[in-house]
Protein backbone atom coordinates (compact mmCIF):
# COMPACT_ATOMS: atom_id res chain seq x y z
CA UNK A 1 0.00 0.00 0.00
CA UNK A 2 1.66 3.39 -1.27
CA UNK A 3 1.42 7.10 0.64
CA UNK A 4 -1.08 8.27 -1.97
CA UNK A 5 -3.66 5.31 -1.11
CA UNK A 6 -2.80 6.75 2.93
CA UNK A 7 -3.59 10.23 2.02
CA UNK A 8 -6.64 9.20 0.82
CA UNK A 9 -7.87 7.38 3.69
CA UNK A 10 -7.05 10.48 5.82
CA UNK A 11 -8.54 12.61 3.61
CA UNK A 12 -11.61 10.41 3.83
CA UNK A 13 -11.70 10.42 7.35
CA UNK A 14 -11.36 13.96 7.54
CA UNK A 15 -13.98 13.86 5.06
CA UNK A 16 -16.75 12.24 7.49
CA UNK A 17 -16.05 14.37 10.34
CA UNK A 18 -16.83 17.19 8.27
CA UNK A 19 -20.06 15.72 6.79
CA UNK A 20 -22.12 15.73 9.79
CA UNK A 21 -20.87 18.96 11.31
CA UNK A 22 -22.05 21.26 8.48
CA UNK A 23 -26.04 21.95 8.35
CA UNK A 24 -25.73 23.27 4.26
CA UNK A 25 -27.20 20.51 2.37
CA UNK A 26 -25.36 21.75 -0.20
CA UNK A 27 -22.13 21.47 0.97
CA UNK A 28 -22.87 18.21 2.22
CA UNK A 29 -23.83 16.82 -1.75
CA UNK A 30 -20.33 18.54 -2.30
CA UNK A 31 -18.66 16.63 0.18
CA UNK A 32 -20.75 13.38 -1.21
CA UNK A 33 -19.17 14.44 -4.20
CA UNK A 34 -15.36 14.75 -3.22
CA UNK A 35 -15.41 11.50 -1.30
CA UNK A 36 -16.63 10.07 -4.73
CA UNK A 37 -13.76 11.33 -6.12
CA UNK A 38 -11.40 10.37 -3.52
CA UNK A 39 -12.92 6.27 -4.27
CA UNK A 40 -12.22 6.37 -7.19
CA UNK A 41 -8.79 6.48 -7.64
CA UNK A 42 -8.17 3.75 -4.75
CA UNK A 43 -8.60 0.50 -7.17
CA UNK A 44 -5.79 2.35 -9.09
CA UNK A 45 -3.84 2.12 -5.68
CA UNK A 46 -5.22 -0.99 -4.10
CA UNK A 47 -3.01 -4.25 -4.80
CA UNK A 48 -5.92 -6.33 -5.61
CA UNK A 49 -6.61 -4.21 -8.74
CA UNK A 50 -3.21 -3.93 -10.22
CA UNK A 51 -3.37 -7.25 -11.77
CA UNK A 52 -5.78 -5.94 -14.36
CA UNK A 53 -5.55 -2.54 -15.30
CA UNK A 54 -7.70 -2.36 -17.56
CA UNK A 55 -10.52 -3.74 -15.25
CA UNK A 56 -9.19 -1.30 -12.62
CA UNK A 57 -9.16 1.48 -14.67
CA UNK A 58 -12.72 1.07 -16.13
CA UNK A 59 -13.64 0.42 -12.58
CA UNK A 60 -12.20 3.74 -11.47
CA UNK A 61 -14.38 5.40 -14.07
CA UNK A 62 -17.22 3.72 -13.57
CA UNK A 63 -17.01 4.76 -9.92
CA UNK A 64 -16.69 8.32 -10.75
CA UNK A 65 -19.21 8.56 -13.23
CA UNK A 66 -21.43 7.55 -10.70
CA UNK A 67 -20.47 8.16 -7.25
CA UNK A 68 -18.58 11.39 -8.24
CA UNK A 69 -20.93 12.53 -10.93
CA UNK A 70 -24.20 11.33 -11.33
CA UNK A 71 -25.50 10.80 -8.16
CA UNK A 72 -24.63 14.42 -6.71
CA UNK A 73 -26.31 15.91 -9.64
CA UNK A 74 -29.64 14.17 -9.44
CA UNK A 75 -29.42 15.18 -5.18
CA UNK A 76 -28.48 18.36 -6.73
CA UNK A 77 -31.79 18.56 -8.99
CA UNK A 78 -33.64 17.40 -6.59
CA UNK A 79 -33.26 20.07 -3.99
CA UNK A 80 -33.29 22.77 -6.83
CA UNK A 81 -36.73 21.23 -7.29
CA UNK A 82 -38.31 21.11 -3.23
CA UNK A 83 -39.70 23.97 -1.39
CA UNK A 84 -37.32 25.81 0.60
CA UNK A 85 -37.52 25.77 4.26
CA UNK A 86 -36.38 27.17 7.58
CA UNK A 87 -33.94 25.60 9.15
CA UNK A 88 -34.54 22.66 10.69
CA UNK A 89 -32.90 21.57 13.88
CA UNK A 90 -31.60 18.01 13.89
CA UNK A 91 -32.08 15.19 16.32
CA UNK A 92 -28.55 14.67 17.31
CA UNK A 93 -26.70 17.95 17.20
CA UNK A 94 -23.95 18.91 14.75
CA UNK A 95 -21.00 19.16 17.91
CA UNK A 96 -22.43 16.12 19.45
CA UNK A 97 -21.91 14.56 15.74
CA UNK A 98 -18.60 15.53 15.36
CA UNK A 99 -17.39 14.76 18.76
CA UNK A 100 -19.28 11.32 18.17
CA UNK A 101 -16.98 10.73 15.69
CA UNK A 102 -13.71 10.54 17.55
CA UNK A 103 -14.98 7.75 20.00
CA UNK A 104 -16.26 5.62 16.55
CA UNK A 105 -12.20 5.97 15.24
CA UNK A 106 -11.06 4.74 18.30
CA UNK A 107 -13.28 1.83 18.47
CA UNK A 108 -12.24 0.74 14.64
CA UNK A 109 -9.25 0.91 15.47
CA UNK A 110 -9.27 -1.29 18.11
CA UNK A 111 -12.10 -3.40 16.33
CA UNK A 112 -9.59 -3.84 13.55
CA UNK A 113 -7.06 -5.89 15.68
CA UNK A 114 -9.74 -8.35 17.14
CA UNK A 115 -11.62 -9.15 13.41
CA UNK A 116 -10.40 -12.87 12.51
CA UNK A 117 -9.04 -12.06 8.96
CA UNK A 118 -5.38 -12.53 7.75
CA UNK A 119 -3.39 -9.82 9.15
CA UNK A 120 -2.46 -7.73 6.29
CA UNK A 121 -5.95 -7.90 4.85
CA UNK A 122 -7.07 -4.99 5.18
CA UNK A 123 -4.11 -2.25 3.74
CA UNK A 124 -3.18 0.33 6.88
CA UNK A 125 -6.36 2.97 7.59
CA UNK A 126 -8.86 1.52 5.34
CA UNK A 127 -11.04 -0.46 7.74
CA UNK A 128 -11.17 2.54 10.09
CA UNK A 129 -12.18 5.06 7.08
CA UNK A 130 -14.70 2.19 5.74
CA UNK A 131 -15.85 1.98 9.78
CA UNK A 132 -16.34 5.87 10.04
CA UNK A 133 -17.94 6.10 6.97
CA UNK A 134 -20.78 3.78 7.68
CA UNK A 135 -21.06 5.62 11.27
CA UNK A 136 -21.22 8.73 9.63
CA UNK A 137 -23.43 7.53 6.96
CA UNK A 138 -25.87 6.26 10.05
CA UNK A 139 -25.42 9.75 12.01
CA UNK A 140 -26.79 11.16 8.88
CA UNK A 141 -29.92 9.01 8.57
CA UNK A 142 -31.36 9.04 12.28
CA UNK A 143 -30.04 12.21 13.10
CA UNK A 144 -30.71 14.38 10.65
CA UNK A 145 -34.63 15.92 9.96
CA UNK A 146 -34.90 16.25 6.33
CA UNK A 147 -35.81 13.34 3.32
CA UNK A 148 -33.09 14.28 1.53
CA UNK A 149 -30.04 14.73 4.11
CA UNK A 150 -30.84 11.13 5.21
CA UNK A 151 -30.75 9.82 1.69
CA UNK A 152 -27.15 11.68 1.56
CA UNK A 153 -26.47 9.42 4.66
CA UNK A 154 -27.13 6.30 2.97
CA UNK A 155 -24.82 6.69 0.36
CA UNK A 156 -22.11 7.86 2.56
CA UNK A 157 -23.13 4.19 4.92
CA UNK A 158 -22.75 2.75 1.46
CA UNK A 159 -19.46 3.96 0.11
CA UNK A 160 -18.45 3.00 3.73
CA UNK A 161 -19.00 -1.17 2.74
CA UNK A 162 -17.65 -0.25 -0.85
CA UNK A 163 -14.46 0.26 1.09
CA UNK A 164 -14.97 -2.94 3.07
CA UNK A 165 -15.11 -4.57 -0.40
CA UNK A 166 -11.88 -3.23 -1.95
CA UNK A 167 -9.29 -5.98 -0.67
CA UNK A 168 -11.93 -8.73 -2.34
CA UNK A 169 -11.69 -7.09 -5.50
CA UNK A 170 -9.02 -9.80 -6.61
CA UNK A 171 -11.27 -12.64 -5.79
CA UNK A 172 -13.37 -14.21 -8.67
CA UNK A 173 -16.50 -12.22 -9.68
CA UNK A 174 -15.55 -9.48 -7.00
CA UNK A 175 -15.02 -6.92 -9.87
CA UNK A 176 -18.84 -7.44 -11.53
CA UNK A 177 -19.89 -7.34 -7.80
CA UNK A 178 -18.85 -4.25 -7.40
CA UNK A 179 -20.32 -2.89 -10.78
CA UNK A 180 -23.68 -4.73 -9.68
CA UNK A 181 -23.64 -2.71 -6.24
CA UNK A 182 -23.11 0.97 -8.18
CA UNK A 183 -26.05 0.15 -10.69
CA UNK A 184 -28.08 -0.35 -7.53
CA UNK A 185 -27.30 2.42 -5.69
CA UNK A 186 -27.74 4.50 -9.07
CA UNK A 187 -31.71 2.93 -8.98
CA UNK A 188 -32.27 3.46 -5.38
CA UNK A 189 -31.16 7.03 -5.73
CA UNK A 190 -33.69 7.59 -8.41
CA UNK A 191 -36.48 5.97 -6.16
CA UNK A 192 -35.47 8.51 -3.35
CA UNK A 193 -35.00 11.31 -5.54
CA UNK A 194 -39.14 10.53 -6.72
CA UNK A 195 -39.93 9.96 -3.34
CA UNK A 196 -38.51 13.12 -1.80
CA UNK A 197 -40.39 15.01 -4.83
CA UNK A 198 -43.99 13.46 -3.42
CA UNK A 199 -43.32 14.00 0.24
CA UNK A 200 -42.66 17.55 -1.14
CA UNK A 201 -45.94 18.11 -2.61
CA UNK A 202 -48.16 16.05 -0.19
CA UNK A 203 -46.29 18.05 3.05
CA UNK A 204 -44.89 20.88 1.17
CA UNK A 205 -41.81 20.12 2.92
CA UNK A 206 -39.22 17.03 3.23
CA UNK A 207 -39.48 17.18 6.70
CA UNK A 208 -39.78 13.29 8.02
CA UNK A 209 -40.26 14.54 11.51
CA UNK A 210 -43.85 15.69 9.46
CA UNK A 211 -44.80 12.13 9.46
CA UNK A 212 -45.60 12.06 13.20
CA UNK A 213 -48.74 14.60 11.90
CA UNK A 214 -50.73 11.75 9.62
CA UNK A 215 -54.17 10.83 11.11
CA UNK A 216 -56.69 8.11 10.15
Amino acid sequence: MNSLAQFIFILLLLNNFALPATGDIKMRIRLLAAQGLLLALLPLLMPAAGGDFLHALFFCLAIFGIKGLCLPWLLGRTLRRVIREPHISPRIGYNLSLLAGIPALIFSLWLETRLPVTPGFFPFLLFPAAFSTIFTGLVLIVGRMRAITQVIGYLVAENGIFLLGLPLLSAAGGFWFEILLLLDVLVAVFVMGIAIHHINDAFESIAVGRFCALKD
